[in-house]
Parts: structure tokens; sequence; C-alpha cells
């Protein structure tokens, strides 16, 4: 079937989070769009792996929307990215990363990861930083080139080559411990992320952003770094992602989390209850720590119908086993 008559998809990540608060906030949700929807859909797959897993199931769900197939730690954002811009070296679609600014946050015990979205670093910064670290990463073999957003860089070299790292998503508000890339191949990459924390600490950038009460950008991080498909491949449009969850669920802001979720039930899946009720084609993925669900809109006959108008399905449920 060609791209062009794929169903419309919406795919929403933190559509549950392992954080108490949110675990909480779970049963008290009331989201009649989403009970309607999952009462009509059909589920067509599941992709369940771990807690532990590199790549958290709203990524391996996009690549898989895409027509990709996900391997742990090494989805090809980075390669994809390089391609879409026409940079040198993007035609193989190796050794290519998506290296995010960022803050890690250092406690007594242990090092934690800011959320780089909630930054707010500007062009202007991103770009100074840029020109500043670049004969560093030279070095070693490493070309730097602005990335898809401000505060992001695109890195290309055969030290990337089939290194597996944890996307940002997964490692955010955790122990980084567990999420370095480790071994001897990543050696260089540790190496340069001392040097670019020592570097950063004394920046006019970080100056000028802590006179304005804001955090500083003291390290960045390393994800995407899966090898692209051959050029020939056609990929699949993305799918419609639904972002709205994602702030409050990394926070564990229970309150908040159930608040944008009554939101979105109101207003985009009411519209994709009504393509449901009308019986158009139409694919929704609900994503969580440790699943993704995917459902379809089938024909049915009358009778398929009429049981998907009485049953009402336990939303909370569902939404905990992701």
């Amino acid at each position: 079937m060609p791209f062009s008559r794929t169903p419309p998809h919406l795919l929403i990540p933190f559509a549950s989070h392992a954080g108490v608060a949110c675990r909480m906030a779970l049963h008290e949700l009331d989201l009649p769009h989403l009970q309607a929807l999952l009462a009509r859909l059909t589920p067509s797959g599941e992709d369940r792996q771990d807690d532990t897993s590199l790549s958290p199931p709203h990524e391996r769900a996009l690549a898989r929307a895409r027509g990709l197939t996900p391997v742990d730690g090494q989805l090809p954002w980075a390669a994809l990215a390089a391609r879409e811009r026409g940079l040198p070296g993007a035609d193989d679609g190796q050794g290519w990363g998506l290296l995010t600014l960022c803050h890690w946050q250092v406690g007594l015990s242990e090092v934690v990861l800011g959320d780089p979205q909630q930054m707010g670093i500007t062009a202007r910064e991103s770009d100074a930083l840029l020109a500043v670290v670049k004969p560093f990463f030279e070095e070693d073999g490493l070309a730097l080139f602005p990335g898809p957003q401000p505060g992001q860089w695109l890195v290309h070299g055969t030290l990337l080559e089939g290194l597996a790292t944890a996307s940002v998503d997964r490692a955010i508000g955790q122990p980084l411990a567990a999420w370095l890339p480790m071994g001897d191949a990543a050696r260089p990459l540790r190496r340069l992320q001392n040097e670019m924390q020592m570097l950063l600490y004394t920046h006019p950038v970080n100056d000028e952003r802590a006179t304005h009460g804001m955090t500083p950008i003291n390290s960045f991080w390393l994800s995407g770094t899966g090898p692209a498909p051959a050029k020939a491949q056609a990929l699949a449009p993305a799918p419609e992602i639904a972002t709205q969850l994602r702030e409050s669920a990394l926070q564990d802001d229970g309150a908040s989390w159930a608040h944008c979720w009554a939101t979105l039930d109101a207003s985009t899946l009411a519209a994709w209850r009504a393509r449901a009720d009308a019986g158009q084609p139409m694919t929704l993925t609900l994503c969580g720590p440790r699943a993704a669900l995917r459902l379809e809109n089938r024909p049915r006959g009358l009778g398929g119908w009429l049981r998907a108008r009485l049953r009402k399905p336990d939303v909370a449920a569902v939404l905990e086993a992701l």
C-alpha cells in the first residue's frame, strides 16, 4: 500500500508513567473519549520490553510507524536528520549521533539528567557553544553540525558506528550511571564529556544565563546513533504525536499530568473519536514506560458495532499495563 494512503495515526507518549504521583492519579482519570476509542478500536500489536531498555516505547513506536525496524539504543534519528539536511557523509547513513545540550545535576551521591526542553536554550547560545567545542571533537575525528533545533547538534564519525545510546526521554530524572554508554568504544566520548564540562563551566554563555537565573549548560547527551536505512527505502510519514503529557510525566506531577490528560481527551481525542464513529480508518498508539499498544479502526458487522457501543473498557487498567 502506498504510504500516501496510510491511515491517520495518533501516537501518545507518556500515556502512563511509573512515578508514584502519576500512578496515584491514574485511577482518578475521567477520559470518556479515550474510553470510547478503546471500545471501538481493535488491538493490532503490542511492543513490550522492560523499563531498562535504552529506547522508550514511544520512540520504538515512531520508528515502526515510519517503516523502520527498531533496534534498542540504535534508532537512526541523527542519520535521518543528516540525510534530510544533505550534510557531508550523510549518504552512507553510518556513524551519526544527536548531541543534546543539557544540565547534569550533581548531588551528594549521584548525578541526574535534567530535562533539556525546559532549559530555554536559544539559537545564539547553541551556535556560540558549537563554535567553541568543535575543535575538541575534531581531534577525535568527530564532525559537528547544527541540529534540528537550538540546543541540538549532529555529530558524525566512525567512533559512533554500532554504538548503542539511551534516549534523552529515558534518562531524564534518573541517575546517569545506568544510561551512559560504557565500554572501550565509548571511552573517547566520556573523555569529551569531561572536557566539555570544564570548558562550559566558565563560558560566557553560562555567565549570561546565570544573570537571568537560568540553569547552566554543563554537558551534552548523545542519542539517536542507529544507522539509517538504504536511501532507496521510502519511509512512511511520521504520525501525529501528542506531546501534552511529557513534561508533567517526567516531573511526576500527578495533578498536572491528570489535567493534561483531561485536556487531551476533550480536544484531540474527541476529534479522533468522531473519526472512529464515522468508520474512518485510523490508528492510535498508547505508550507508557514499558509498552506501546497499537489499536486500529477495522470494519465490523452490526453485531460488532453494537458490542463496541455497549462496552466500557477500564481505561486505568489499560494505561497501567503500558
